[in-house]
């Protein structure tokens, strides 16, 4: 084999020279530029041998053969229209079960991170028409009827069922109101922190529609300046800016009610179904079983989970699982789930570890399918022949594969190496094609039959590995914190790093519950861009992180920032100590709990840490949303010694670094209200700190050049300080 030398205009692999260009901070940071290419997202089709995909001109939704990997056919064109309603260009699709109609949704407008509203039309594909799904104003949330003849959808906060044969477009409810009650699709925290991004559900037979209303009208209404970016339209014409109005429920505050509702479409009756919710309970999954409705129950808590089997018809609702657990009950567990005809699988944590538990749809245990000191992290489904497919970390917390665990439950991996995998499947578990990467690996997208065989390679970006062929390399590794134990980290050195030379350390936190940065997965982002300025990066995920036991995870409860803090200086400490490291030149830097992080590292009384970046931070947990801050810390009223031992602004009279704090003042997630309330606590103790605030930008800042202009800040701060 040949080996890489070092270049400087270009380089030359195994007798092939390419063109090299020097890397700009756009190459690291924009995200449109460092990622590498991917392929098109797929929708099996009912064949089993095929898959949709929208074209890379983006004005049609192409079928392609998992046989072969090329292109079949159309399913939908927008030069193909016919008729008299036509469309310029569309965001996105859905298919109805039968495959004869298609959702395409256009013109579309964000609410929050995931929501937005648009103009949704359906596409006959046999005839090659399209009708428009309201002439009344733009929707939210449309779900397409299993036969593709109806449309559900809400506005302005009612669900709304448009007829496509009869050319009705209907209200079901009249009541719901902004600010005050929402049917159908969710509020603020429910997107957020349960990812429910539409509670509408069809029956099988589409006679009935299945909801949940949230009525968030005790919910405090959240306020601040919209103030608008120069990325925005009209920017000069803002002289009064906004003000920004949405319920967001603080830790401790009331949450929106929740119940569960069937509407029958036959006789136009509402019925509310009996479930055992008390004002405080969550809903944060409803799906359609046969005829059943399963809907989970999960107190506010969040250590008690119940599924109920519930009747449309007779309202009637049934206790078939309960999961209780002395900390909290991961989303990623229970919401895991899988309804087959006969049973159904879910995920569970009981074990210490994730795994899927086979049930009968009586509540009668069938067993685990999956068991050992692992995590299974997505489960993609079950064949005709019982085997069950998933992904998991078999080959340790950091890297992913995918297995198969057949009826008996033997478990094979199908690709057993280190590295992240994942696995888009047809229909049928026939073919898949598997994506892939690992530290030096750029993502691979390569087409696989069931045997084992492989078909085509859809993307290698080998171009793109070239391109990055020069940047900083990431090492993986652990270190140990105070009491012991192993931690997984990683170090990016920078391009020309040289043993015999000293460099300063920046450390990269997250370190949220549940959370991972360590990763045997390629990543090409801003702290690489650090690298390359001459700083030696390194990660660690301390106590709390996720998939590894659950008694790792569960030792933060109650107690956010000790834990975590003390594992994260553990780290800096131990990287202080290579040879290669100027322990007088250490900083850290975090984003959102990594924000919160720096602050509460920087004020702890044996910091190592010289100077601290902290973007978008949450400041003290009462601050902070309800589901999220409750599920790891119970509320103020529970525990208010461990509110007061996690807040970082009863912490500002130890805070001696130098500090970087920003925020985008439109973050609807963490307030900009974090940053001003910790800043002006600094203030008043008479210390200097510097800050960034980008105007009109959210909580991971999309929009612009702004992630290049964080960083290229981030340098400038480091530069000065270090």
């Amino acid at each position: 084999m040949c080996r890489l030398a070092k270049f400087i205009s270009g380089m030359v692999i195994c007798g092939t020279t390419v063109s090299v260009q020097a890397l700009s901070p756009e190459d690291f940071c924009d995200p449109k530029v460092a990622a590498p290419k991917s392929i098109k997202a797929m929708t099996p089709l009912s064949d089993g041998v095929s898959y949709a995909a929208i074209s890379e001109s983006k004005d049609a939704i192409e079928i392609y053969s998992y046989k072969t990997g090329r292109k079949t056919g159309e399913l939908f064109s927008i030069s193909g229209v016919k008729g008299d309603v036509r469309i310029e260009s569309f965001d996105g699709y859905t298919l109805s079960s039968n495959e004869k109609k298609i959702l395409l949704w256009t013109n579309v407008k964000k609410i929050y991170r995931h929501s937005f509203t648009a103009d949704y039309y359906v596409y006959d594909v046999i005839r090659s028409t399209l009708k428009q799904v309201s002439h009344k104003g733009p929707q939210r949330g449309a779900t397409l009827s299993h036969d593709g003849r109806m449309v559900a959808y809400t506005r302005d906060n009612n669900i709304f069922i448009s007829n496509l044969d009869y050319g009705t477009d209907n209200a079901v409810t009249s009541d719901g109101a902004v600010n005050a009650i929402i049917y159908g699709t969710p509020d603020w925290g429910y997107e957020e922190e349960f990812g429910v991004e539409n509670t509408m559900r069809w029956s099988n037979d589409d006679n009935i529609l299945v909801f949940v209303r949230f009525d968030e009208s005790k919910v405090p209404t959240y306020s601040f300046d919209n103030y608008t970016s120069y990325c925005g339209d009209n920017p000069d014409n803002d002289l009064y800016p906004e003000s920004y109005r949405y319920k967001y429920p603080l830790a401790g505050y009331p949450n929106s009610i929740v119940s569960l509702h069937a509407y029958d479409l036959n006789t136009r009756v509402i019925k509310k179904m009996d479930l055992p919710l008390s004002e405080s309970d969550y809903i944060p999954s409803v799906e359609f079983a046969g005829d059943r409705v399963m809907a989970m129950v999960l107190n506010r808590d969040q250590n008690n989970m119940t599924l109920y089997s519930v009747n449309p018809g007779s309202t009637v609702a049934k206790a078939i699982l309960n999961e209780k657990t002395e900390a909290w009950l991961s989303p990623a567990a229970y919401q895991m789930v899988r309804y087959e005809k006969d049973f159904f699988v879910i995920g569970s944590e009981r074990s210490g570890y994730r795994h899927l538990y086979k049930y009968t749809y009586s509540g009668a245990p069938l067993g685990p399918i999956t068991q050992g000191d692992f995590n299974v992290t997505d489960l993609y489904g079950i064949d005709a022949r019982g085997n069950t497919f998933i992904q998991g970390t078999m080959n340790g917390a950091i890297n992913r594969n995918v297995a198969r665990i057949d009826a008996g439950g033997k478990m094979t991996m199908l690709h057993p190496g280190q590295g992240f995998e994942s696995a888009s499947f047809s229909s049928d578990f026939s073919y898949y094609v598997r994506t892939f990467s690992d530290i030096s690996t750029p993502t691979q997208y390569t087409l696989w039959n069931a045997k084992g065989t492989k078909i085509a390679d859809l993307e290698l970006n080998r171009e793109y590995a070239e391109k990055y062929a020069n940047a900083p390399k990431k090492q993986l590794m652990t270190v140990r914190n105070s009491s012991g134990d192993e931690m997984n980290a990683y170090m990016i050195l920078p391009s020309d790093f040289n043993s015999s030379k000293k460099y300063p350390l920046l450390t990269y936190q997250y370190n949220g519950p549940d959370s991972q940065q360590v990763l045997n997965k390629w990543s090409m982002e801003g702290v690489f861009y650090l690298a390359s300025q001459g700083y030696l990066v390194a990660c660690v995920d301390g106590r709390g992180t996720g998939n590894r036991s659950r008694a790792w995870a569960n030792c933060v409860y109650r107690h956010l920032g000790r834990y975590e803090t003390e594992d994260q200086i553990a780290g800096a400490r131990y990287f202080a100590s290579l040879p290669y490291i100027d322990s007088t030149r250490i900083a850290c830097f975090g984003w959102s709990y990594g924000g919160y992080m720096t602050l509460m590292e920087l004020s702890s009384p044996d910091s190592p840490f010289k100077a601290g970046i902290a973007m978008a931070p949450v400041t003290d947990w009462r601050f902070y949303d309800s589901i999220y801050t409750e599920r790891y810390m119970s509320t103020p009223e529970q525990n208010e010694s461990g509110y007061n031992e996690a807040s970082t602004l009863l912490r500002t009279d130890r805070m001696n670094a130098k500090l970087l704090i920003m925020s985008g003042t439109s973050d609807d997630n963490v307030h900009f209200y974090n940053t001003l309330k910790y800043t002006s606590k600094l203030n008043a103790e008479g210390k200097l700190f510097d800050m960034m605030a980008y105007t009109g930008f959210e909580h991971s800042l999309p929009m612009c050049n702004a992630r290049t202009m964080l960083f290229r800040k981030i340098a400038e701060f480091l530069s000065t300080h270090l």
